[in-house]
């Protein structure tokens, strides 16, 4: 059970949460509608985001719990999911974009992109300006983007962002982490004094379904037999989601990354000034956005 007594109420406050029909972003989910938050989970299955929010309004005693459908790795998708929340509600307190896949091989989106980088990257880069607007006019509010500690080993190749060259399920993961962890620090630092406060956090490890997709059953019963003992369970790995969302400790911090609820330091990589505007730039145009958006 998540130590929802730590927090202040989330009653009147409206948070969104990507991926949260399982695993962390369920348990993150779970314990913001625990503290009375309006809670609106996105899902990319019907069937699937129904139940999970039938379980969190049960679990919780909390029916204000919402689900809204989106294709991730779709960018029209990810713009119908804007379109759609921005005409169901009139505030947005917390975005938490949790949401992230973990595939071993490469696939193409839609629109032509590597999956990893663009479900895991430019899916939150893309929805959290299409959102900010309404961030800005909800204050205080709070942006938690779900980072990985993988981003220490990662090194951006802005030549080959697609990975069109030698993919790696690690080399795409941990790039996509680092292109993430770039352009937080970016937009904190384009929010200071906004009332809008974003920060980053690696849950550590946590046994969840994430790339269970991608393997057959034989081996997807021996992954989680042997990663069930090792990993975290998702409540645990939503302890720090949950410490940035809703804590009054974490209401003036921004631009920070925590690691299991403790403020870490990120790699070299991440805090080269050129590196992130580089990749900004790159994600900016990926994602069909014009250069002065804010």
């Amino acid at each position: 059970m998540l130590m929802n007594q730590t927090y202040q109420s989330m009653q009147g406050k409206i948070c969104l949460v990507t991926g949260a029909t399982s695993g962390i972003g369920n348990a993150t989910a779970l314990g913001l509608a625990r503290q009375g938050a309006t809670v609106v989970i996105v899902a990319r299955n019907q069937a699937k985001g129904e139940a999970a929010c039938a379980e969190i309004q049960k679990a919780s005693g909390n029916p204000a719990v919402d689900v809204l459908l989106a294709d991730l790795s779709s960018q029209a998708s990810v713009q119908q999911l804007a379109t759609t929340f921005l005409a169901r509600y009139e505030h947005l307190h917390v975005l938490i974009n949790n949401a992230g896949v973990f595939l071993t091989k490469r696939h193409l989106t839609v629109d032509g992109l590597e999956m990893t980088f663009a479900v895991n990257h430019l899916a939150p880069f893309l929805l959290t300006h299409l959102l900010l607007d309404r961030l800005k006019a909800s204050i205080p509010a709070r942006i938690v983007n779900v980072c990985s500690g993988a981003h220490y080993t990662a090194h951006m190749n802005l030549q080959d962002l697609q990975l069109r060259q030698g993919y790696n399920v690690w080399r795409a993961y941990a790039q996509s982490k680092l292109a993430m962890l770039l352009c937080s620090y970016k937009l904190a630092r384009q929010l200071e004094g906004s009332g809008v406060t974003l920060n980053c956090l690696n849950p550590g490890f946590v046994f969840t379904n994430m790339g269970m997709t991608n393997v057959g059953p034989r081996a997807q019963m021996m992954a989680k037999a042997i990663l069930s003992r090792l990993g975290a369970s998702p409540e645990k790995g939503a302890l720090t989601s949950l410490f940035l969302s809703m804590s009054r400790e974490a209401e003036l911090i921004n631009g920070k990354y925590f690691d299991k609820l403790v403020m870490k330091r990120t790699s070299e990589d991440s805090y080269d000034l050129a590196l992130q505007e580089q990749v900004w730039s790159e994600s900016m145009r990926l994602v069909n956005l014009p250069m002065e958006a804010k």
